[in-house]
């Protein structure tokens, strides 16, 4: 009996020693330019690439290399993976997963197609969406592993080389309204994965496994009693008036913690010399503010989490008793820089609420906090001492009020994409919403697995775009953490959804919700080069050298939040929590789609090396390898090849 057939359940897993100086091999696998890892590219989240084959001074000879169909359509976020020659990629619900051979990528190794409960499809908040795969590199004992989540609720790791189950969990309930869509995040010989779900009221935890075994190791809530969040001792001794002792229940009213939200879906870090894993929580439960006074900690807030007790270090709430869903998962990256004379270890992150907050990733110290643009507008600024934002009341909510022009919108000035910061250039690459709207509030019950919302948002484009065609909602912009400075600014016609990717040719590569991938020389801003897509995009760009060739790729296939309108065919601007009057005019850009392309100078590939690669080889004796015979018997053509 083979391996993952005893590791269906929990029950059935059983614990092995880990080998001192486990998984430095996933380190390693990151800083060759031959692999893309992570999501994240490596522990630092910085999306960031060495490989120069592909330059400023030659991307304009990029062309299509190869292709593949998921055979889903949906939204597909997130990016494939590449470890030694081998592609892993998955998609939406179903969430089937795909081994490809770079040799030959028309070869499908091996493909997993999961059995999940279609239930999960209703309860998911914006799109049956997945944020993409992890890795696990083994260790010897345990083979190496392809980790995924499912929308309904399971963590599984597969054996990298056969596409055979390893071990099978469920982790959350879509019973209850919980669901899986992040991307598993693997460090050492953990897994960590956070849930999806405070639209329903759904209490946010995250949780580590054992990535070799299945085995939860620790598991803390994002409201609730100080031992159920897991905080240390010293939580927040550099900076005691972020709030310190009991505030995760003191800061509701009554059992409203329960159900507050906070769940966290997006993206985290890791630095190993601090062995802190940083992450952002999300939005509390429900979006009315009148049903949850107080400032609703966890919620909203950084988090710097010991990796191997899970115990909290610090949390810097950023909005506190949020008011506009202003859910704080986003991307955090990590550099070094030269801070006012001093060399600081930074955690940077572009939060949904406009701002971008650069803190001291060893203490949480508040190091900046600068407006992702000037135009928005329900906070005048972050006072930099106590770390409150100090809001404008004329943008605030209330009930029996529709309050307007909000900025940013509740989808944010930056959602879900993956960002990326050049070391050399010490610059942060941004791709950003650029959406405001209207927001009136209103009473509802809490039930059990149905959305727990009390709002209705109307959202558009932003100042700077064009509300009444729809577009100009979108910008890119090169960001300064030493300065606040942006060093140049461009607009889109959609959001820029998925984020980006920069590489040491001085490159930023992006896609768009209207079908492009894009590469900008990122000193400048200048675009040098685009193609389009048969789909638009909501993930991010990657790389990876293969065989002696660059090749950037990227997923296809719109959806999401901005694309439910399209993918669901809803017409109330309203609808889709706001998003379906924010890009009306999408389906008149791009389509439904999924799958991969990938590029390389003059579209080089396995197939213009060798036109013969992947071929089909005809049996020896066959009657089948004289080439000509077929053209001369008479148009036997078709049986030949249906052969």
């Amino acid at each position: 009996m083979r391996r993952g057939a005893l590791a269906l359940a929990a029950t059935a897993i059983y614990a092995l020693a880990a080998p001192a100086g486990a998984n430095d091999k996933l380190q390693e696998l990151a800083a060759s330019q031959e692999n893309w890892p992570m999501q994240c590219k490596n522990y630092d989240c910085n999306h960031f690439s060495e490989s120069t084959q592909i330059n400023a001074d030659n991307v304009e000879n990029l062309a299509p290399a190869w292709s593949f169909s998921t055979g889903v359509l949906n939204g597909h976020e997130g990016s494939p993976i590449v470890v030694d020659g081998m592609m892993y990629i998955n998609g939406p619900f179903p969430n089937n997963v795909f081994a490809l051979d770079l040799d030959d990528p028309n070869e499908i190794v091996w493909q997993y197609k999961p059995k999940q409960d279609p239930a999960a499809r209703s309860v998911a908040c914006c799109d049956v969406v997945n944020r993409g795969l992890a890795y696990y590199p083994g260790d010897g004992e345990t083979p190496p592993l392809v980790i995924e989540t499912l929308l309904d609720g399971h963590l599984l790791a597969l054996n990298a080389e056969t596409g055979e189950m390893y071990w099978k969990l469920e982790v959350m309930d879509p019973a209850v309204g919980q669901t899986l869509t992040q991307s598993p995040y693997v460090v050492k010989d953990k897994v960590i994965v956070g849930s999806s779900g405070a639209e329903l009221g759904v209490r946010g935890v995250v949780t580590a496994f054992d990535v070799k075994t299945g085995e939860q190791e620790w598991r803390a809530y994002a409201t609730g009693p100080d031992e159920d969040l897991l905080l240390a001792d010293d939580f927040n001794a550099a900076n005691p008036h972020y709030g310190q002792e009991d505030l995760g229940v003191k800061t509701w009213e009554g059992d409203a913690w329960k159900i507050g939200g906070g769940t966290n879906w997006g993206w985290y870090a890791y630095d190993p010399e601090e062995d802190l894993v940083y992450y952002g929580s999300g939005n509390p439960a429900p979006w009315n503010e009148t049903m949850r006074p107080g400032d609703n900690k966890w919620t909203m807030s950084i988090m710097g989490r010991d990796l191997e007790t899970g115990e909290a270090k610090f949390a810097y709430q950023k909005t506190p008793h949020d008011e506009w869903d202003y859910a704080g998962v986003n991307v955090m990256m990590l550099s070094e820089q030269e801070i006012d004379g001093e060399k600081r270890k930074l955690l940077t992150h572009p939060d949904r609420n406009g701002i971008l907050y650069s803190l001291d990733r060893t203490n949480g110290d508040l190091v900046r906090a600068d407006k992702m643009d000037d135009t928005v507008n329900w906070v005048k600024h972050v006072d930099m001492e106590t770390g409150i934002p100090v809001r404008d009341p004329e943008y605030g909510t209330r009930m029996d009020h529709r309050s307007k022009g909000i900025c940013p919108s509740a989808m944010g000035y930056h959602n879900q994409g993956v960002d990326s910061y050049d070391p050399n250039q010490q610059l942060f690459f941004i791709g950003m919403n650029h959406l405001c709207m209207d927001w009136e509030p209103y009473m509802l019950p809490y039930r059990a697995g149905q959305f727990f919302v009390g709002a209705n948002v109307w959202t558009y484009p932003g100042p700077k775009g064009n509300r009444e065609e729809g577009t100009g909602s979108g910008q890119v912009k090169a960001y300064d953490a030493k300065t606040g400075d942006f060093k140049w600014s461009v607009m889109e016609r959609f959001a820029v959804w998925g984020g980006t990717t920069a590489t040491a040719g001085n490159l930023v590569f992006y896609g768009t919700l209207d079908g492009f991938i894009k590469a900008r020389d990122s000193r400048t801003g200048e675009l040098l080069w685009k193609f389009k897509l048969p789909s638009g995009v909501i993930g991010h760009p990657m790389t990876y050298m293969h065989d002696g060739t660059q090749y950037v790729g990227i997923n296809y296939g719109v959806g999401g939040w901005p694309g439910v309108g399209l993918v669901f065919d809803l017409n109330d601007p309203s609808a889709g929590l706001g998003a379906v009057g924010a890009f009306k005019e999408l389906a008149n850009h791009t389509q439904m789609g999924g799958g991969f392309v990938a590029f390389s100078l003059d579209g080089e590939s396995p197939y213009t090396k060798d036109i013969n690669t992947g071929e089909y080889q005809a049996n020896p004796g066959s009657g089948d390898s004289d080439s000509g015979s077929a053209a001369a018997d008479g148009g036997n053509d078709d049986r030949q090849a249906s052969r």
